[in-house]
Parts: structure tokens; C-alpha cells; sequence
């Protein structure tokens, strides 16, 4: 299984960007797919958003109210939308998907928000 992430990028303050990642390989179906980011501790990683095959989802407190997570499973597809950016959203975001019950990461997207 291949995760490409795409969507980041550079925003000002308040700003908002769509992140989106696709699932490609032997995949017969997902389970839970998420985004997450790199956590304070080194090597550790947050979550940002997941959902659940069932379309259940769950967030950082520090993304609620603001980001959005979606998928489309037709398409193998997990998005994030982010509004109401602010600089310590600034984060390689990744997305991981579970196929399975095997966790799958893709290389992650840039997002960089300035003051």
C-alpha cells in the first residue's frame, strides 16, 4: 500500500488549506484513516483527525472547530480541511491508513503558516 500526501503549503494567519492523501496498492478495503503530526517527544507522532470506516471521527482539542476530516472511499481517499490556520499548526502533516488491521504512513505534506 502507497500513501501520496499533497495540499500543504504556505498560508498567512487565518488562512486555510485542503490536504488530501490517496491510498494506492493491493487494498481490498480501509479501515480507520487519519492525519497526524509529529509529537513533542522525538520520534513520536500526534493525531491531528482520523475516521473511521463508518465515516466516525475524532480530534486533536486543537483541531476542533476547525479541521475537517473526510474520505471518499470510492477513491481511496482521506482529506483534511483547514481553516483558521494559525503558526503552531505550522507541521509536516501525515497520513496513515489501516488496512487490515496493518497501519500504512505516507511521506507527508508541508504545512508552514506565518504570523
Amino acid at each position: 500500500v502507497q500513501l501520496q500526501a499533497s495540499g500543504g503549503g504556505l498560508v498567512q494567519t487565518g488562512g486555510f488549506l485542503r490536504l488530501s492523501c490517496v491510498a494506492s496498492g493491493s487494498i481490498f478495503s480501509i479501515n480507520g484513516m487519519g492525519w497526524y503530526r509529529p509529537g513533542s517527544r522525538e520520534g513520536s507522532s500526534d493525531l491531528v483527525a482520523v475516521i473511521t470506516s463508518s465515516g466516525r471521527t475524532n480530534y486533536a482539542e486543537s483541531a476542533k472547530g476547525r479541521f475537517t476530516i473526510s474520505r471518499d472511499n470510492a477513491k481511496n481517499t482521506v482529506l483534511l480541511q483547514m481553516n483558521s490556520l494559525k503558526p503552531e499548526d505550522t507541521a509536516v502533516y501525515s497520513c496513515d491508513v489501516s488496512v487490515a488491521g496493518i497501519p500504512y504512513w505516507g511521506q507527508g505534506t508541508l504545512v508552514t503558516v506565518s504570523s
